[in-house]
């Protein structure tokens, strides 16, 4: 795997989770995952809108607080309001990272800066609930509505984690395509080699897609490029359910059905009822359809991004 610094894919991280002593209280919230396993494949670009808005480490905490004219950034015990200065902080960031074309974000969780949804907000009694959003998460949500966000909290769950992951990459795949001029052939291979990704996340999006590429070459480019990627961002946005991740198996053991026998044939089956019913992970159909596909030289069919959607040290289909 390529280690080059300019080569990794490039996403903004909350400082905090970097490992950097940038918190309120003069710590951090370091995420392994982060630093030990998507270091490898990431570039890192770390955002602390507390600190890049000039408070110190450490420093009174702040918390989000409801008024007429929309939530307000106040210090906890002072009551100091910070809500002018984070919100052109918000705004001229947001601006700046639009030149780097980051593939995704990933956010300290429930912070009132930057967590993106179930953050704390406090009534006029002070009495709280869960339902607003960081000033920088909001911000880069509205922003970017297509970049994949996530914070460190949900990427504990296996699903979560793994659809992340999975966006991470084809939009990186994407937007390397679109980095040049993109043909109506270009599309189309993109497409083609997608579309069982695709298919296990919003079958309505593929077909979507598909419609979409197949006005290659009548409608403006630019714009077709424009609507597919939002189809494709917003379709991966949902989680791949077993079910459907048997339908894609299925899919996949119907162009063996010629070069198998009866016994391999049921193997197969069996091994993706298993997954469906959640006895065995995902890999482990996976790796025997990847099996029959070599051996049998189905190499369109082995194109397919779903079989390899990212790096295999990653290991995240062992786990769903």
């Amino acid at each position: 795997m390529v280690n080059d610094h300019r080569k990794k894919i490039p996403i903004g991280v909350s400082r905090c989770l970097l490992g950097d002593p940038v918190r309120f209280d003069g710590g951090h919230k370091r995420s392994r995952f982060l630093t030990d396993v998507l270091a490898e494949w990431f570039r890192f670009v770390p955002v602390c809108p507390e600190v890049e808005i000039g408070l110190g480490v450490p420093r009174e905490s702040i918390r989000l607080v409801r008024s007429d004219s929309g939530p307000r950034l106040v210090g906890s015990r002072t009551g100091k309001d910070r809500t002018e200065k984070m919100n052109r902080f918000t705004e001229e960031r947001a601006e700046g990272l639009a030149p780097l074309r980051l593939r995704g974000f990933v956010l300290k969780s429930t912070s009132p800066t930057c967590g993106f949804e179930r953050v704390r907000i406090y009534d006029t009694n002070g009495v709280p609930t869960k339902d607003a959003r960081g000033f920088w998460g909001g911000r880069l949500m509205d922003r970017f509505p297509l970049l994949p966000i996530e914070d460190e909290g949900r990427l504990n769950d296996p699903r979560i984690r793994e659809n992340f992951i999975v966006r991470l990459f084809t939009y990186d795949r994407w937007l390397r395509l679109r980095e040049g001029t993109v043909r109506p052939r270009d599309l189309v291979d993109f497409h083609t080699a997608h579309k069982m990704l695709v298919l296990a996340h919003s079958p309505k999006a593929m077909t979507e897609m598909g419609r979409l590429t197949a006005r290659a070459g009548a409608d403006p480019m630019e714009d077709l490029l424009d609507r597919y990627e939002a189809e494709m961002m917003t379709g991966l946005r949902k989680i791949a359910s077993p079910g459907k991740h048997v339908n894609v198996l299925e899919h996949f053991a119907g162009f063996l059905k010629k070069g198998l026998d009866r016994e391999s044939k049921a193997e197969l089956h069996d091994l993706i009822g298993e997954y469906g019913r959640g006895w065995v992970p995902l890999i482990t159909p996976l790796s025997l359809l990847r099996h029959h596909l070599r051996r049998l030289g189905h190499e369109w069919v082995e194109a397919q991004v779903y079989l390899r959607p990212y790096p295999r040290e990653l290991a995240l289909r062992s786990t769903i």
